[in-house]
């Protein structure tokens, strides 16, 4: 046994903050290093401190670093796990597991949205608070452990006991028609327009637009266009469903 591994349990039994140092053990199987971050992790804007200098600090720092951390173990898991996968597909399953909605019910799951230091308003005004904080918690997490402690957390205690990767692959992938199909019930227009053509013969590729009602929601390319038009409805699909978590 470490030096640090008999210090920390005693530290946290004697800290004010005993009871974040416990639940961080039993949601990640270890005691926090530098408990302050994890503190400032929980702390949603709508309760921000004011510093000397008038800047306001909450979790909204560590909540991006946490995010391009937490994408970053996820694709790289992702890469190894499916090597003869595509970009495309790759890229939608990092979403699915990524989405605002799940890191939600993760932060639920897991019981990081009991820890929250929020307004008692915020629910009804912030409904991304809850996976806010569990990327900021990564965030906190990596700054305290480093990335490949933090690695080691995401895919033991979070993708392999919260998420069935067969599952998730086997889910629809027409994302052209589930796009053409959420369209049609939200009674929106859609169009998918080629723009180009790239490159000659074998290497020809071609670019895909999605418009709903006139906007670009994303743009696609493949060696044919029915991939192009899938590609550019992958990316619209993520767009809408990030506009209704946000």
């Amino acid at each position: 046994m470490s030096r640090f591994e008999v210090i920390r349990p005693l530290r946290a039994a004697l800290s004010e903050d005993k009871a974040l140092f416990d639940a961080i053990k039993n949601i990640f199987g270890f005691y926090p290093g530098n408990i302050f971050l994890y503190k400032l992790a929980l702390r949603h804007r709508s309760l921000a401190k004011e510093i000397n200098n008038g800047a306001r600090i909450s979790n909204e720092r560590l909540e991006y670093l946490g995010d391009a951390i937490l994408s970053a173990i996820v694709a790289d898991h992702l890469f190894k796990t499916f090597p003869l996968k595509d970009e495309g597909f790759l890229t939608e399953m990092r979403s699915r597991i990524v989405s605002r909605a799940q890191l939600n019910n993760l932060s639920e799951k897991l019981g990081i949205v009991e820890l929250i230091q929020a307004s008692a308003d915020n629910n009804s005004v912030y409904r991304s608070i809850k996976g806010d904080a569990f990327e900021a918690v990564i965030g906190a997490i990596y700054l305290d452990q480093g990335y490949e402690f933090t690695r080691k957390v995401i895919i033991e205690k979070v993708i392999r006991l919260h998420f069935d990767l067969e599952q998730l692959e086997n889910n629809n992938t027409n994302y052209k028609s589930r796009l053409i199909e959420w369209a049609q019930r939200e009674k929106v227009s859609i169009e998918f327009v080629t723009l180009n053509e790239v490159g000659h013969g074998y290497a020809k590729q071609y670019v895909v637009e999605v418009l709903i009602d006139k906007k670009s929601y994303g743009r696609g390319r493949d060696y044919s266009i029915k991939g192009a038009e899938q590609n550019a409805a992958m990316k619209a699909i993520m767009q809408v469903e990030e506009q209704k978590s946000a």
